[in-house]
């Protein structure tokens, strides 16, 4: 639909408003039958405000629609001319609307699908004259009128009931938006997309006219889906600023999952991955979700995201005229590795193999190989991952508070700078990992922030203490940060050639139930079985009861043996290994002293760990914490890591399976050393081979687990 003709038909808002063209689907239809229909149709309305009149820019909101219209366009199968996108100054209220009732309202019929996206400012305003009347709303470009004593919002309830008016069951929305500022700011690498609630402001009378006059239909009967930012009312949403483009940390996570999940995949398992995403990436927020649905969380994606092309890390963006080059874009990739994705990286279409020779934020150039003249690559050709190239001179970046002082400053340069080979200073949050600052409440006292302004535990210093003595003292702090950010570049469930399946359960001695699942993209067959996860209702993290005992099931669904090895961080702070301890027969060993021995998989066996004939699982401890785990599996052994785990001296009554890993940066490095020997590809990248890690997706699979013990 032309921009043209849409602004046209404006005036028909109020003949609009109460109509319907079909009834409701009844409430036992599912989405994929309605896809199945030859003539349905997906459309798609995107709105994105960075340039706010009178409010700081946000950065990230036109990023958000990009990543959206790639992905809708290239895995979903939408159709360029049925996805309207409002940017900036085009993004009023009522064109909001408009678009809503006129672009989607008059066009949508009873099988289609519709998806609604909104990246910019959210807000508390009054609608009456009491305190308790604030309400959610979503700011548009025009937000203000009167001096700013009468707001033109779009009430978050206004946008919901005309999304539950549409003639479709088949609606999803996708809000990258909060609506509270934090009470107790804290240093922070992210900008926030709320703004503060006035304590005079009221909505315009127009806004709740419409509202008022929106007639929807059954709502009893909706199946409207809405995905948000985040869970909690005070909790903001933020976005990122990476090396080369900003974008919403929750949009950013959610399209690139999508890129690599399957269909059957669990909402609840979607939104698991996202909520770990931006853990890692630095934000606290906890995505939500919002529906009339029963049991939401057991849907499958195909239910509201349909899928209909394999799964990807990357689509063919442009070529030149001969197509020996092309630029590729990586959304698909995991967004803490696509900043260090390098050169002579490999991907591959059905016909043709891509070399990465350089990379500008999501977009990368590659030559093309095996070049068919019969079958030429093709713009929106979907491209799949084989070779991963990192740097091995990766260091962990921090960003400096905004509220250190000039001398701080200086001081704290000069500190990080002493540090060799572990710590760069960022002039800005571009590409930081962390922010080196002061408590809000004691600003003389130095700690660690996540990019999202959380503490890291036991990082806070003495009141009175020197910026070069704080340095000084997270020194040990550093290495751990830096061991956890090299072990998550090596995450590839989408992309991993290795087929296995690893199932986390919470056990007894009676029996076993999964409490979480991931699985490779294919199996011995070539089929992808759904993920699973057991979670609390309303919450994104898998939760567990503090004093679980836990166990790992791995299934080789392959036909080479396989090795395990597996590594954690506990609330960000302390990192924690699998010690494969075995003891064996005294007939082999006569003093029988346990040892650390590799745990191999033949193919189509499953093992269990920890375990032995005595005991199984491990036992998580009394107090709530946050864990994330990592289980890489390797073809070849793990020869330098568990020489990394043996070098490090434990009493033989404390050798327990799930412990502290002491050597932790030295552990990280010798497991992609173990990763890159078992990978023997040979690659064209614009550095020495020594000065990289080549990783081949056929020789390895990492797996992240995080979870919640409360």
């Amino acid at each position: 639909m032309k921009r043209r003709g849409f602004l046209e038909r404006i005036g028909s808002i109020l003949g609009l408003l109460g109509l319907t063209e079909a009834q409701w689907l009844t409430l036992g239809n599912r989405y994929y039958q309605a896809l199945a229909a030859p003539n349905s149709r997906k459309l798609a309305l995107l709105v994105g405000i960075n340039e706010y009149p009178q409010l700081s820019s946000l950065s990230g909101c036109l990023t958000d629609v990009e990543l959206q219209t790639e992905l809708l366009v290239n895995r979903f199968g939408f159709v360029k001319s049925d996805i309207l996108t409002l940017t900036d100054k085009q993004a009023s209220r009522e064109l909001i609307e408009a678009a809503i009732l006129d672009h989607l309202g008059k066009q949508a019929k009873t099988d289609d699908l519709v998806l609604f996206h909104f990246s910019g400012y959210g807000t508390r305003v009054k609608t009456g004259n009491l305190p308790e009347t604030l309400e959610n709303a979503l700011v548009p470009i025009d937000k203000d009128t009167y001096n700013g004593i009468i707001v033109n919002y779009l009430l978050e309830q206004t946008l919901l009931k005309l999304l539950r008016s549409l003639p479709t069951n088949n609606v999803t929305a996708v809000l990258d938006t909060s609506y509270q500022v934090r009470k107790t700011p804290q240093p922070s690498g992210l900008r926030f997309r709320s703004h503060p609630e006035s304590q005079t402001a009221k909505l315009t009378v127009q806004e709740l006219e419409f509202l008022n006059n929106i007639q929807t239909q059954n709502t009893a009967a909706s199946k409207l889906i809405v995905l948000k930012a985040t869970s909690q009312l005070d909790q903001p949403a933020g976005e990122m600023s990476f090396p080369g483009f900003t974008a919403g940390l929750f949009t950013y996570a959610l399209t690139q999952y999508l890129w690599e999940t399957t269909p059957n995949t669990r909402i609840q398992v979607l939104m698991s991955h996202v909520s770990s995403s931006m853990y890692k990436l630095g934000g606290e927020q906890q995505p939500g979700l919002l529906t009339e649905r029963k049991n939401p969380q057991s849907s499958l994606i195909q239910e509201i995201f349909p899928v209909e092309s394999d799964n990807a890390q990357a689509v063919v963006y442009s070529q030149d005229e001969d197509s020996k080059t092309a630029e590729i874009w990586l959304g698909g990739l995991p967004p803490h590795v696509c900043q260090y994705y390098g050169a002579g990286s490999k991907l591959t279409t059905l016909n043709e193999e891509l070399i990465v020779k350089s990379r500008t934020g999501l977009i990368a150039k590659a030559q093309v190989l095996n070049n068919n003249p019969q079958q030429p690559l093709q713009n929106g050709q979907l491209v799949q991952e084989i070779v991963r190239v990192l740097p091995r001179n990766i260091n962990l970046i921090f960003t400096l508070g905004e509220r250190l002082e000039r001398i701080e400053r200086v001081d704290a340069t000069s500190a990080f700078a002493a540090i060799t080979r572990k710590v760069n200073i960022s002039a800005s949050e571009q590409g930081a990992d962390y922010v080196f600052g002061k408590l809000q409440d004691t600003p003389s006292r130095y700690s660690i922030f996540s990019l999202g302004g959380e503490p890291i535990l036991n990082t806070a210093g003495e009141v009175g203490e020197a910026v070069k003595v704080a340095v000084q003292r997270l020194t040990p702090k550093f290495s751990t940060l830096l061991a956890a950010k090299l072990w998550r570049l090596t995450e590839n469930e989408g992309s991993s050639r290795l087929p296995v399946k690893v199932s986390l359960e919470v056990v007894n001695k009676l029996s076993s139930r999964i409490f979480m699942q991931r699985q490779t993209r294919v199996d011995i067959q070539g089929v992808k079985t759904p993920n699973q996860e057991i979670s609390n209702p309303g919450t994104s993290v898998p939760t567990v009861p503090v004093g679980s005992r836990m166990q790992y099931r791995v299934e080789n669904l392959g036909d080479r043996s396989i090795h395990i090895m597996l590594v954690g961080l506990n609330n960000s702070r302390s990192t924690v290994a699998f010690y494969p301890w075995q003891t064996s027969s005294a007939e082999e060993v006569p003093n029988n002293k346990p040892h650390l021995e590799e745990i191999v998989i033949p193919p189509g066996k499953t093992i269990k760990f920890p375990g032995n004939e005595k005991t199984f699982g491990w036992l998580l401890s009394t107090r709530a914490f946050f864990a994330e785990h990592q289980l890489i599996i390797s073809t070849s052994p793990f020869t330098q890591t568990l020489a990394a785990l043996r070098s490090v001296k434990y009493p033989t009554a404390d050798q327990q399976p799930i412990s502290p890993l002491v050597n932790d940066l030295e552990f990280a490095q010798a497991l992609l050393q173990d990763l890159h020997d078992a990978s023997q590809v040979e690659v064209d990248t614009n550095m020495p081979v020594s000065d990289s890690y080549i990783l081949d997706v056929n020789n390895w699979a990492s797996l992240n687990f995080s979870f919640q013990v409360v």
